[in-house]
């Protein structure tokens, strides 16, 4: 019995452990398993597919008398049984005491999935990296995953990255979790990047700096990288039938999704399931649209996907199946923690701020030696020494406060103005408590000029910072202890000015004008 939404096994013993469900549900369940468990049984008999242990089964339930001690609820040996010989679930249902019409027309989730899709809250006893559940260490998830190379008959390997946190989202044990098996990188949340990013641009440029992390196990036979958005559903069908033809050419091996918490794996599971549903199998084409639930705001709850999605990292615990045709299976896989992420030491409203949910409006500021911008409470970013001015250009959550200032005077704009016109951290006992203890690192740049950005500086877990000028920059960086920082050629190097918005003191803005391919841009404004 395990929570379809995050595959933990339920229980009734524990609320502050993963698949906890209250006494009553969860005693409705073991009587429902066991119902699943006859049907099964029925169908195996009905397609005569037996093996020497389901046998044994059958043919010692037959004889054995309908008094007979119960030694497990779920046993196969208390089957009521119809003179026909099959199972009679009819008579199970009635001894069981299932009323069909009182069952819930939802599946069933554990209490964890339950508040994190309801209400956005999770205790801090169930989330990974804040507890010292032994379920919920990365030891016990990398162990989930180690098979996945040593399977005899092979596997296809699907690992997810972050394209806007491509530093935060990358396996560093990508390689020994695959082994020899393909491996397809999936560069996720394409839709967030502008769109003058195109996709062969993208992948040349996951790429490259996969192969600059030392990650080898792309080029194995079968490797590919595919830009996609799992949200929108951009290049999802394509990678899907990739998967497909792969796992098809090496026997109808399994496909199984791994990456980083927090990448986009269960919204990916989402999608294949909502497509699913939306296929009629019998003229094997997309149902009509008149067959379709529609979307209304009334039935929100109706349409929430089957695994559960949320900013929080961490959120499936243990595999999760799903069927992608041909005999094929999809596995959800719980998410690694990568080490120094900005994002485990977030609050989940915290969590709603900085992870982007719609395109990045960039935004650039033209900046002196000795001054900084603030990237919300989370990060500061100056020019020091006696360097000309750069332009700066930061790819973050649109909804990240940015705040410009000396850098004499950062420390105490920092105190007067934290959860208020500097955010996120939310409150001033938030960014004492966790935020103080800061480290800075300096990095020296060199200026390839007004028309192309030089390289960008990545904080793992908030985004990057792209720097463009001339002459040498010395920036330094100030971050979270044990916070991730590096320099990375730049992602969108000649995009910069047809991307970015101006900051003018109040807001970001971007007026209407020509692009260089003569287009009109379209004038965008951010607070």
């Amino acid at each position: 019995m395990e929570c379809t939404a995050c595959g933990s096994k339920y229980q009734s013993r524990n609320m502050n452990q993963p698949g906890f469900l209250p006494e009553d549900k969860y005693a409705l369940q073991v009587k429902l398993s066991k119902l699943d468990e006859a049907q099964k049984l029925q169908n195996t008999v009905d397609g005569f597919e037996w093996s020497p242990e389901q046998e044994v089964d059958w043919l010692v339930a037959q004889e054995t008398s309908k008094d007979a001690e119960k030694e497990d609820d779920r046993s196969l040996l208390n089957l009521p049984f119809a003179p026909s010989g099959d199972v009679d679930l009819s008579t199970l249902k009635t001894q069981l005491d299932i009323d069909p019409s009182t069952l819930p027309k939802r599946d069933v989730i554990c209490q964890r999935c339950h508040n994190l899709q309801f209400s956005g809250t999770v205790a801090e006893e169930l989330r990974p990296g804040w507890t010292q559940e032994p379920q919920l260490s990365q030891e016990a998830f990398l162990n989930m995953l180690q098979p996945i190379r040593n399977k005899p008959e092979g596997a296809v390997v699907i690992a997810l990255i972050d394209l806007f946190d491509f530093s935060g989202s990358v396996l560093s044990q990508l390689d020994e979790i695959a082994g020899t098996n393909p491996v397809i990188i999936a560069a996720n949340k394409a839709d967030l990047l502008p769109s003058e990013l195109t996709q062969l641009r993208g992948e040349n440029w996951v790429r490259r700096e996969l192969e600059y992390l030392g990650i080898q196990s792309l080029a194995n036979v079968g490797g590919a990288v595919r830009l996609i958005s799992c949200k929108t559903g951009f290049g999802v069908t394509s990678m899907i039938a990739k998967a497909r033809e792969l796992a098809e050419k090496m026997g109808g091996v399994d496909v199984y999704v791994v990456g980083a918490a927090n990448a986009g794996k269960s919204t990916l599971m989402n999608r294949i399931l909502e497509k699913s549903a939306n296929y009629d199998k019998n003229t094997k084409k997309p149902k009509v649209k008149k067959d379709m639930p529609k979307k209304r705001a009334g039935n929100a709850n109706q349409r929430r996907g089957k695994i559960t999605t949320s900013p929080l990292p961490g959120t499936t615990l243990k595999f999760i199946k799903a069927d992608i045709g041909n005999g094929i299976s999809l596995y959800d896989t719980p998410g690694l923690l990568v080490k120094g992420t900005l994002t485990q030491l977030l609050t989940l409203e915290e969590l709603k701020i900085v992870v982007p949910k719609k395109q990045v409006e960039p935004v650039t500021f033209r900046v002196a030696a000795g001054k900084c911008v603030l990237v919300g409470g989370l990060a500061k970013i100056e020019l020091v020494d006696d360097c000309k001015p750069f332009l700066f250009t930061f790819f973050v959550a649109n909804e990240i406060k940015l705040h410009p200032t000396s850098s004499a005077k950062a420390d105490e704009v920092l105190q007067k103005h934290v959860g208020t016109i500097v955010t996120p951290p939310l409150s001033q006992e938030r960014y004492d408590e966790f935020f103080s203890d800061m480290e800075s690192h300096t990095v020296t740049i060199d200026g390839a000029g007004w028309k192309e950005a030089a390289a960008d500086i990545t904080l793992r877990g908030l985004g990057w910072v792209a720097v463009t000028g001339s002459g040498m920059a010395k920036v330094k960086i100030t971050v979270p202890k044990g916070i991730g920082v590096s320099v990375r050629p730049p992602l969108m190097p000649y995009d910069v000015w047809e991307v970015a918005a101006r900051y003018t003191g109040g807001r970001a803005v971007r007026k209407q004008g020509k692009t260089r391919s003569g287009k009109y841009r379209k004038g965008v404004g951010r607070r």
